[in-house]
């Protein structure tokens, strides 16, 4: 079964986030010749507080 994870900066909308589990869904069966019932996203949402760019939070910067 795979499993993909990504971890991203708090701020995508819904169906961002649907369009990505889709295309990773696609990927991974067009790549490994998984079933499409065997494939798992799961997307990490990590506040802008919480992730650093050169030294500084991505808020600070703006992100």
């Amino acid at each position: 079964m795979p499993i993909m994870q990504v971890h991203l900066i708090q701020g995508r909308s819904e169906a961002q986030k649907a369009r990505l589990i889709e295309a990773l869904t696609r990927a991974a069966v067009e790549a490994l010749d998984a079933p499409i019932e065997s494939v798992r996203v799961i997307i990490n949402e990590v506040p802008n507080t919480d992730f650093g760019i050169a030294g500084q939070t991505a808020k600070q910067r703006g992100r």
